[in-house]
Order: C-alpha cells, then structure tokens, then sequence
C-alpha cells in the first residue's frame, strides 16, 4: 500500500536517533548562525564576485569564461548527485551528522582560501575551476548533513519558520561579507593591506575573507547544536548497513512515492532556480555592462530581498503549508522573470531584478521544510541525501542550456531564458502533487 505523507513523516527505520529528540532555542539557533556562515560562499564565490572575476579577467572573453563555469559547475553538481544518497544513508548509519559536515566544511574552506592564488591570466582558469568545483561539492555535500539536523531539534509545528528564519539569516550573512568584500576589499582606496590592484589582488582577496567567515562562524553548530548519538561505531559495518539501507529504500520506492514526486518536480524548479541566482552576475554584467562594484550593489540589494521574503514568509509555511509559498513564489519568478529578460532599460533590470529576489528564499526555504515533514524519523540523512540528488542530479541542464543557449544565439538573454522555461515546468509538475504542512491545497 502506497504510504501518505504523514505516515511517511513518522515511519522510520528507528534505531538511536530514530526518534525525534527536541532540545532547547539554543541549538535551534546556532544550527541557524550555520547558514550565515557557510551563505558566505555561493554569494560571494559562486555567484557575484569570483564568477565575474573568472569571466572577465581569467578567463580568455567573458562568453567563453560563462561557458567554462557552467561546465564546471555542472560536474561539481553530476558528483554531488552521486554521492549525496550514499553519503546521507551513512549518517544515519553511524547516527551522528557533526563529523561529516565538519569534514566537509574544512574542505571547502580550504579549496576556497585556494583561490586567492589565481590571478588575472587565462593560465591560471582551469586551477580556478578546479579548486571552485571541489569547494561547491564539498559546500553543497555539507548541506545534506545540515539540512538533516532540523527534524531531530525543531517542533513539528515550527518546521517551516526555523527553515525559514535561518534562510534568511543565510541571506543576511552573504549581504554582510558581500558589503564587508565590496567596501573594505573591492573598492578601497588605496587598497588595503598592500595588495596589487593590477593583480587583482582586493579581488582575488575576497576568497580569504570567505574562506575565514565560513570557518569562524561555523563553530557555534559544533558547539551548541545536538548531534545523533552512535549507532555502529566500527566504519565497516556503517558502510555496509548504509548501502543495505539505500538498497531498501530504493526496493520499497513505492511506499515513499509521495516524496518521490515531489522530489521530480523540484528537481526541475530548483535547477532553474540555481541557474538564475548562479548566473545573475554574469547576467547583470554581460547584459547590461554592469561593471564588477555595480554587480556587487546589485548582489547587495538581492540578498536583502531575499532575506527579508524568506524570513517573511516563514510563518506561512507553518500556516498555510509549503506548497503554497512554493507555488506563489514560483509563479511569481515567472511572472518577474519574462518582462527581465524583454527589457533593455537599465531602471527595469535594476526593478524587476529587486522583486525577483523576494521569491527566491522562500521556494528554497518551505522546500526544505517540506521534506522535513515528509522524512521518516531516522533516514533524515537518507533522504535529504536523495533531496540533494533531486536538486544536482540535472543540474548540469541549467548551466549547460544557459551556455548553449547563450552561444548558440550569441546573447546571455537567451540563456537566461532556458531557466526561467525550467521553473515554469517544475511549477506544472507540483500543482497536483499533495504536501504536508498547513492546510495543504492538495
């Protein structure tokens, strides 16, 4: 018989940290402060300051340079995929989720500090998308583990506004090292700390400011926040009852088919969704010639409208339920989005660009919640490994549409376009599907 969403949410495989163990606001909040540390990154590094860097000053031209960084960004995303799953189901293995995302998070730290040493030449293009490859991977891993530990700590009637309220907290945390990279590095006259502006040394510096913010802001989680207490202690029997586990679950994919169908419909959503944000500064620059400071002021002002629509909208998830906010934010994307990609009037971008980054938080965040609801206890690893998966496993699509696209008609609008057809198709795909959470409009 084919399981609902709330007895999925409550079947589990048991074991220690099979069941739900709620502990104090504290650790609620330093799980939160994590994703003001580790926003740092696809803010800064992924999206507005290096990504424009690698397009404009490493790489050979900037139509090329985007075509490289999706390549890039897609095989980081096709290794996320393959390995999320298997990753997720040896936490709940071993019971405990702190040492992986602490692993992962020293990797990505690493690679990222690594980029300080690319400097302005073509030579130097594919160490960077080496090293900005093996830093996604490891951020987004991370993010399984992460994501993993809001059931065990949060309420079930309070799911959506701790998602909510530390996505937006994540916002707020890219806009505070984005201002920290735009002002005290970018644009500081003269350049602070004897570093050489025709090296693009300020720039290239923002990856240390990065790499620094993750590792500092990281600890709280490690401190405050409960983990799983061991299950199996001796790794081989983790990795084998880990690869019985995933097996089982892959057997019986019929009694989770609900989360199965939701998972379909937001791996199209989400791809189109990452493809925006991910190349909203190449866009910005390549469109309408906005200069490195100028897209830097445009991240600035999408992450404040982003934050404040994730942080707002969390209290509707836990009311109304998330597919609500999915379905009026996405169609609200779409709605913001075709008009951006028409108009060739600066004003316009800056207008529509600031409305568009209200949504963006809030699909992410009741995503998040979403599956929280619908995880059984005790494969909360398991699954948001398989949450991971539906967000990377054709994430290469996006990336690579927007740079055939972009090639193929010689415009980045083009590109562009591909992604918003991509939420479109993603929002076509949940309408029917049921999700808990609210008074769910089914």
């Amino acid at each position: 018989m084919t399981a609902t969403p709330e007895s999925e949410g409550q079947a589990g495989r048991g074991g220690a940290g099979g069941t739900r163990h709620t502990r104090g606001t504290g650790g609620r909040v330093a799980w939160a402060v994590f994703d003001w540390a580790n926003s740092a990154f696809p803010t800064i590094i992924i999206t507005f300051v290096f990504a424009t860097y690698f397009t404009q000053a490493v790489a050979v031209d900037p139509v090329s340079g985007a075509s490289q960084w999706g390549v890039a960004i897609s095989l980081s995303a096709l290794a996320i995929a393959l390995t999320s799953p298997l990753l997720g189901a040896l936490a709940d293995a071993g019971g405990r989720r702190k040492p992986w995302l602490g692993g992962l998070t020293l990797l990505m730290t690493a690679a990222t500090a690594g980029l300080w040493f690319i400097e302005p030449e073509p030579r130097f293009a594919l160490a960077a998308l080496l090293l900005v490859a093996v830093a996604n991977f490891a951020f987004e891993v991370g993010i399984v583990f992460y994501n993993a530990m809001l059931l065990p700590i949060t309420p079930p009637g309070r799911l959506g506004r701790w998602s909510g309220w530390a996505w937006g907290l994540g916002y707020a945390g890219g806009l505070a090292c984005l201002v920290i990279a735009l002002f005290g590095l970018v644009q500081a006259e003269p350049a602070p700390f004897g570093l050489d502006d025709h090296a693009a040394g300020p720039v290239r510096a923002t990856a240390l400011l990065v790499a620094a913010w993750v590792a500092v802001f990281a600890v709280p989680l490690f401190i405050w926040t409960p983990d799983g207490t061991a299950r199996i202690r001796q790794p081989g029997r983790i990795i084998g009852r880990a690869f019985r586990e995933l097996v089982e679950t892959v057997r019986q994919a019929r009694r989770y088919s609900a989360i199965g169908r939701f998972l379909i419909a937001r791996l199209v959503y989400i791809d189109g969704l990452n493809t925006i944000f991910a190349f909203g500064g190449i866009y910005a620059a390549g469109t309408f010639g906005l200069s490195l400071e100028q897209v830097l002021l445009f991240g600035i002002v999408i992450n404040v409208t982003a934050g404040i629509g994730a942080a707002a909208m969390a209290w509707l998830d836990d009311r109304l339920g998330p597919k609500r906010v999915i379905v009026v934010s996405l169609a609200a994307m779409i709605g913001l989005g075709l008009p951006l990609l028409l108009t060739t009037d600066i004003t316009m971008f800056w207008i529509l660009g600031t409305a568009l980054g209200l949504f963006f938080g809030p699909v992410q965040s009741a995503s998040r919640s979403a599956m929280a609801r619908l995880a059984p206890v005790g494969m909360q690893g398991e699954m948001f490994g398989l949450f991971a998966l539906s967000g990377k496993i054709t994430a290469f699509v996006g990336p690579l549409l927007f740079a055939w696209l972009s090639v193929m008609f010689d415009s980045q609008r083009a590109g562009m376009a591909g992604a918003v057809a991509l939420v479109a198709v993603g929002l076509i795909l949940l309408l029917p599907q049921r999700l808990p959470g609210g008074r769910d409009p089914g």
